[in-house]
C-alpha cells in the first residue's frame, strides 16, 4: 500500500465514523484554551478540566491572572504535573498577553511561542482549534499513532512527524485529523497494550501487520 493510499484510507474512515472530533479540554474562549493547553503538558485532560474550573472562576481573564501571585496560582494547580513551573508560566503568559497582544490571543505560531509555557505543540493547538489553521500539533498520541499506522515514516522527532503529516494531509482536513489521531491514541491505540481487536484500522496498519 502506498503512502497516498494509507492517507486516503485514514481520512475516509474517520470522515465517516467520526465527522466531529474536538478537544476534550473545557474552555469558553481563547484565553481559557491557552491556559488549559499549557497545563495539559504531560498531564491528562481530565485532570486539567478539574483544576481549571476553579482556576477560571478566580482568574476569569488574563488581566486577573497577570496580576496574580505565582504562589496563589500554584495552590490552584498543585495537582497538575510540574505545578511550580506552570504557575510561573501562566502568570508570565498572561502578562505578555495583556501588554503585548492587548488581550487577543495571537494566531501566528511564532508570536504564540514568545509567551512563557507556549512551545510549538501548544502554539499549533491554539492556531488549529481557535483559528482553524492547517497546523498539526504532535503530542505523544499523535506521534505514536501516526507512526504505527504508517502515516509517518522514520519520523524521529515530533517536528519531523508534523512535517510529514502536514505534507500529506489536505489543508482542510489537518485541524480535525489532529483530533482523530489524539482520540484514537487515547482510547484505542494506547501506548502499552493497543486495543487492536477493537480497531477498525488494522487493514492498513503497519503495527498490526507486524503483530500478526
Amino acid at each position: 500500500m502506498t503512502i497516498k493510499e494509507r492517507y486516503e484510507h485514514f481520512i475516509a474512515y474517520f470522515s465517516k465514523h467520526q465527522p466531529v472530533a474536538e478537544t476534550e479540554l473545557h474552555y469558553s474562549n481563547p484565553y481559557e484554551l491557552l491556559v488549559a493547553v499549557i497545563l495539559s503538558a504531560q498531564c491528562t485532560d481530565k485532570r486539567v478540566n478539574i483544576v481549571t474550573k476553579d482556576l477560571f472562576e478566580r482568574f476569569p481573564t488574563a488581566n486577573e491572572l497577570a496580576a496574580a501571585d505565582v504562589e496563589e496560582v500554584f495552590e490552584y494547580i498543585r495537582s497538575i504535573s510540574y505545578p511550580n513551573n506552570k504557575a510561573k508560566h501562566l502568570v508570565g503568559m498572561a502578562n505578555i498577553l495583556v501588554t503585548k497582544f492587548k488581550n487577543i490571543v495571537p494566531s501566528d505560531i511564532d508570536e504564540l511561542q514568545t509567551m512563557p509555557g507556549v512551545g510549538r505543540k501548544t502554539a499549533n493547538v491554539i492556531a488549529s482549534v481557535i483559528y482553524n489553521k492547517p497546523t498539526m500539533a504532535v503530542d505523544t498520541h499523535v506521534f505514536r499513532v501516526a507512526n504505527r499506522i504508517g502515516l509517518t515514516i522514520n519520523a524521529k522527532t515530533p517536528l519531523a512527524a508534523e512535517k510529514q503529516l502536514v505534507k500529506h494531509l489536505p489543508e482542510e482536513v489537518i485541524p480535525i485529523a489532529h483530533h482523530w489521531l489524539i482520540l484514537h491514541g487515547r482510547y484505542v491505540c494506547v501506548a502499552r497494550k493497543p486495543k487492536c481487536e477493537k480497531c477498525a484500522l488494522t487493514n492498513f496498519c503497519k503495527f498490526y501487520e507486524k503483530k500478526v
